[in-house]
């Protein structure tokens, strides 16, 4: 592993940071991975495809741009507005 420690002037430890992953690729370069981790980042990954996402819709009662999330009603007038699932 590759880190910066500050020190202050009598040579006390205040701080680090690592500047590099502890292993690397001797044919790239790159960065060592956990296998073990895989499952979980990409768990991860596919929740945060699922979440909704705003949407920005011109609601047809008021004729306002409002940005929303599917099933909510406009923050402006609370007419129901109807979104595509994408």
């Amino acid at each position: 592993m590759f880190a910066e420690v500050d020190v202050d002037h009598t040579g006390q430890y205040q701080d680090h940071r690592i500047v590099q992953q502890g292993y690397l690729c001797l044919n790239c370069g790159a960065p060592a991975i956990d296998i073990g981790q895989v499952p979980a980042a990409m768990d991860e990954e596919a929740r945060a495809e699922e979440a909704p996402t705003r949407q920005d819709v011109l609601c047809p009662h008021c004729e306002t741009l409002v940005s929303v999330f599917p099933d909510e009603d406009c923050p402006n007038c609370g007419m129901s507005l109807e979104l595509s699932r994408s």
